[in-house]
């Protein structure tokens, strides 16, 4: 477990259960995630990799344990639960793009709902975000006229304009085909050089040992061995990691 007093998130002894107990998607996981990190979570599946990042904004709701986000214990304190989640962007497997309204009026709603922002102000931040993925010019287009590719880059977008401190990424190229994962881990590597704090759930090893200042191994509900891409990659310490590396990087 890595340890920091300054960590923006500080997960403690994380549980989640089910059927009373007798499956444990999470059986005590305690990690800090500081400012700036981009830390990737990798696994089989059914080791909890998902459920993990699901808990840090609580579509998972914990068995046991903390989530301390920014001083304050998320799981066990009475909290505006929509305010929280303003701060922390997610982004799917699947898009869940409104079809009926165009890429731009997705882009703008949250923001105006939520955060009443003024239309204008929303369309005008929506347009520089779109641009800084290549898609400007498909602002007026509905999703069914854009590509898997350009779906997520639009997803990823929607939770940049409600200007999140930290990005969730749970497999967002594993709906995609190959030839459209390229450019969705474009616009997250340009978004870990800038600074963004991200945490990463991804079978795609080249972005992990790329992109990733931190990665996670998990197995069995728990993080088995946990480093920097090097020491993962090239000098992994645990059997299962081991194993599964073997298995991952062969295929």
């Amino acid at each position: 477990m890595t340890t920091d007093n300054s960590a923006l998130i500080k997960v403690r002894d994380l549980k989640k259960h089910y059927n009373y107990g007798k499956i444990k998607a999470l059986d005590g996981v305690s990690i800090d995630i500081n400012k700036g990190d981009v830390m990737v979570v990798i696994g089989p599946s059914g080791s909890g990799k998902s459920t993990f990042l699901r808990s840090l904004n609580l579509l998972e709701e914990p068995t046991e344990g903390s989530i301390i986000f920014d001083g304050q214990d998320i799981v066990n304190e009475k909290i505006d639960l929509d305010k929280f989640r303003e701060r922390m962007g997610m982004v799917f497997q699947h898009f869940n793009l409104f079809p009926h309204k165009t890429i731009l009026e997705n882009l703008t709603l949250a923001p105006q709902i939520v955060k009443h922002v003024g239309k204008a102000e929303a369309e005008k931040k929506a347009l520089e975000l779109l641009d800084r993925v290549g898609l400007k010019d498909r602002a007026k287009a509905y999703p069914v006229q854009l590509s898997g590719g350009q779906k997520q880059r639009v997803a990823i977008v929607r939770a940049l304009c409600m200007n999140p401190e930290v990005m969730l990424f749970d497999e967002p190229t594993s709906a995609l085909d190959p030839e459209m994962v390229g450019e969705v881990l474009e616009v997250m590597k340009e978004l870990a050089k800038a600074g963004m704090t991200m945490v990463c759930v991804t079978h795609e090893m080249g972005f992990a040992r790329e992109v990733g200042n931190r990665v996670v191994f998990m197995a069995d509900g728990n993080i088995i061995e946990e480093g920097t891409p090097e020491q993962i990659f090239d000098h992994p310490k645990n059997p299962r990691l081991k194993d599964f590396l073997g298995k991952v990087l062969e295929a």
